[in-house]
């Protein structure tokens, strides 16, 4: 199973035995106060069964690999450790046990809570866990923790528990440099903000503070599961010793085949003085296996005298591990920044080549434009140029044609010339001119006109004067005679009613 997070607590403190911190909470504890957590087992029909309790971690104070969770948290996993594992180191394939009880109780002393709700507690206190450890499967590291029980043993709380937890969220705690308690600390929720304190934390490489006065911490929330329990000698947190009851050690003989029950007393003999050779040879390695070295510095002389080479190998085995998954992540990241670069390289080149054909088909569009808007007004000032032309000048299909052909391809400058030039050649078309001739024309025929009409009138005034003569020489006797004025003689004399004569 994935989890976001995974933490394991552990540290470097091999045998507590008096706190150099001053702590208002914090008081010598006895590895006897923890027998009470014990699991109720019947050793004596279970003689394979080691029963054991610990205290697993300290509620609402952090702990030495910058981790906490606080009251309200733990009262919700606390059930959750129960059927967990045991291991040896967090070694997840060396399982020696499992855990059966969880409860909580009082910080440094181990005092039972009861049923007291937790939930709200601000002060620090133990989760505090029961189980077995399977002594066939390690009869040595049974022996270990039976003898780490032993005050007068050199190792005595030689081994303690540290938990495992799965996590998906955190918090940053922030502490005074003397300060562990939950209860005295700032805490930092905001997304941006933790990011900003992420690289100080130690879980992610980081020296677990923000200087010389101020630790930072990370407060484990979200969906938290404890995954198990890993017997150590270096607890992260504020927790010593594993106890398990007094009990004689019974040897545990595990018959594999029957030829064995047939073998003599002297070679059963020889076998268990064999065992019991192997048994004090094994069990130092036992202890030896337990110390997990975490730094280089801490391989010395005295150590090597300590441990085996199995620690060694796997401390240089994780090392290179660790400097291997390093080097791929940096070769990873570089190679994805490479990618990256040429990627977007590569999006930026098509990008220009695309804008490049984009600029060179407005170009082109502009250039037709252009050519367009030159034609366009080439043709408007041609049919302005023979519009005036044909205005101006009484123009046949033929001119037209000679005309349109000399005009098309003048500028101003030389149409104003050639304009000059018809003025000259074609004055006799001009419309203007002959517009005027005939104007005149008719005037002068007019004017003709009206003499002769006015000769014509006075041909006939003389002739009517003639006639009236005669008649009034011969008028008849019956007529009366009757003086008439000139404008009546005329009426009378030639009947022309429509002649105004003034």
């Amino acid at each position: 199973m994935e989890f976001k997070y995974n933490s394991i607590f552990a540290n470097l403190q091999i045998k507590p035995l008096v706190s150099e911190e001053k702590d208002k909470y914090l008081s010598m504890a006895s590895i006897s106060n923890l027998k009470k957590f014990l699991p109720d087992i019947d050793t004596e029909k279970n003689i394979d069964l080691l029963p054991i309790a610990f205290d697993a971690c300290v509620v609402n104070r952090v702990n030495k690999n910058g981790d906490v969770i606080n009251a309200s948290t733990a009262s919700e996993i606390v059930k959750n450790f129960i059927n967990k594992p045991i291991n040896i180191e967090h070694d997840r394939t060396k399982v020696v046990g499992c855990i059966l009880t969880a409860n909580f109780s009082k910080f440094g002393t181990n005092e039972s809570f009861g049923e007291l709700d937790v939930k709200e507690m601000k002060e620090p206190f133990y989760i505090t866990l029961g189980g077995v450890m399977w002594k066939i499967i390690n009869p040595q590291l049974a022996n270990l923790i039976e003898d780490s029980n032993d005050p007068s043993s050199e190792n005595y709380l030689k081994v303690s528990a540290s938990w495992e937890l799965g996590f998906s969220e955190y918090d940053i705690v922030l502490l005074n440099r003397d300060n562990k308690n939950l209860e005295d600390a700032k805490f930092i929720t905001d997304e941006k903000e933790k990011d900003k304190f992420r690289q100080n934390l130690k879980a992610f490489g980081g020296t677990g503070k923000v200087d010389n006065n101020t630790y930072v911490y990370r407060q484990v929330l979200g969906d938290v599961i404890p995954l198990g329990i890993g017997l150590t000698s270096n607890p992260a947190a504020d927790v010593s010793g594993v106890a398990t009851k007094e009990q004689q050690k019974v040897a545990i003989i595990d018959i594999k085949n029957e030829e064995k029950e047939a073998e003599s007393s002297e070679t059963q003999e020889n076998n268990i003085s064999q065992e019991q050779k192997n048994n004090v040879k094994e069990e130092g390695v036992i202890n030896r296996i337990i110390m997990k070295i975490e730094n280089i510095n801490q391989i010395t002389d005295d150590l090597l005298k300590q441990v085996t080479a199995s620690s060694v190998t796997s401390f240089i085995q994780e090392e290179l591990k660790k400097a291997s998954e390093a080097f791929i992540a940096e070769r990873t990241e570089k190679d994805n920044a490479i990618k990256a670069t040429q990627e977007k390289y590569e999006a930026l080149s098509t990008e220009s080549e695309k804008v490049k054909e984009e600029l060179e088909k407005v170009k082109a569009s502009l250039a037709k434009l252009e050519e367009e808007k030159a034609a366009k007004a080439k043709e408007e000032a041609f049919n302005i140029r023979m519009a005036s032309l044909d205005e101006e000048y009484d123009l046949s299909d033929e001119d037209r044609k000679f005309i349109a052909e000399d005009i098309k391809d003048l500028t101003e400058e030389t149409f104003a010339a050639y304009k000059n030039k018809m003025a000259v050649l074609m004055k006799e078309k001009n419309k203007a001119a002959k517009k005027a001739k005939e104007e005149a024309s008719k005037k002068e025929k007019e004017m003709m006109a009206s003499t002769a009409s006015d000769l014509s009138a006075t041909e006939v005034v003389e002739e009517a004067l003639e006639t009236s003569k005669v008649e009034k020489t011969s008028i008849p006797n019956s007529s009366t005679a009757t003086e008439l004025t000139l404008k009546e003689k005329f009426s009378k004399a030639f009947g022309l009613d429509g002649f105004d004569i003034k």
